[in-house]
């Protein structure tokens, strides 16, 4: 009876791992498609905020001595931190649509204060460093969802790494300093490739197929967030020791 048995319970579990496995790569689908739309989103904003800033002859507008002179410029720049705070802190009290709502206006926010990026450096620079930003994104995100060695050990320097890298980007404001400034975007390299491996790895191990849908959306708009924030770090940090600035 016994050998009868096995067959049975060895397709049982097959059949279970094949269902957690199409739902787990529906899932990842679901945090690359988010955050995918939010890139868009931002490079959109971005540009049409730039467009809006400077007129024919290159001077500023209204609008860009407003987010790019004036107090408002702060406001500007701290508002994608407030909505990934509120993200962090309050997805669990949120509904999903409101927390997919929120997300979108922080890729919008996201937009309006990376639009002076096209002020500083050349598109031709900005679309090169892009491509090499999603290449390796792309690699490194790929081997964080395969490889089988984990990751968390890395994954605490790593965090100690981007404090390290705030704590200096704070200092510079002050000091100005050019090599200050390029040791800062070497390391950020360094540390951002290495997040977007463990952040893959994480969000993969958070998938829980027992989870209901509700969870499970909310789990997916956090970990695009993750990745997005990785891979916008990721490409500030190319730009700046790549990009092309305009004259």
């Amino acid at each position: 009876m016994a050998e009868f048995d096995r067959p049975t319970i060895a397709g049982a579990r097959a059949g279970t791992a094949a269902v957690i496995d199409q739902g787990l790569r529906s899932y990842m689908l679901k945090v690359y498609n988010y955050m995918t739309v939010g890139l868009v989103v931002t490079g959109i904003v971005a540009y049409g905020a730039f467009a809006m800033a400077f007129d024919g002859s290159g001077q500023l507008t209204g609008f860009g001595q407003a987010i790019y002179l004036s107090p408002l410029k702060w406001v500007v720049m701290l508002a994608p931190l407030a909505f990934v705070l509120v993200l962090s802190f309050g997805i669990q009290k949120l509904s999903t649509s409101t927390a997919q709502l929120l997300f979108w206006a922080f890729a919008a926010v996201m937009g309006l204060s990376l639009s002076s990026i096209f002020a500083v450096y050349t598109g031709g620079s900005i679309a090169k460093v892009f491509f090499i930003t999603a290449g390796t994104f792309g690699a490194m995100s790929l081997y964080g969802y395969t490889t089988k060695r984990d990751l968390t050990q890395i994954g605490s320097f790593l965090i100690m790494g981007l404090i390290g890298i705030v704590i200096a980007s704070l200092v510079n404001l002050f000091l100005q300093s050019d090599g200050l400034s390029f040791a800062i975007s070497i390391v950020g390299v360094l540390v951002f490739v290495g997040l977007t491996a463990w952040d893959t790895q994480k969000i993969k191990e958070s998938y829980n197929e027992a989870h209901g849908a509700e969870l499970l959306a909310k789990g997916a708009i956090m970990g695009a967030l993750s990745l997005y924030l990785d891979f916008i770090n990721l490409f500030m940090m190319l730009l700046r020791l790549f990009g092309n600035q305009r004259n």
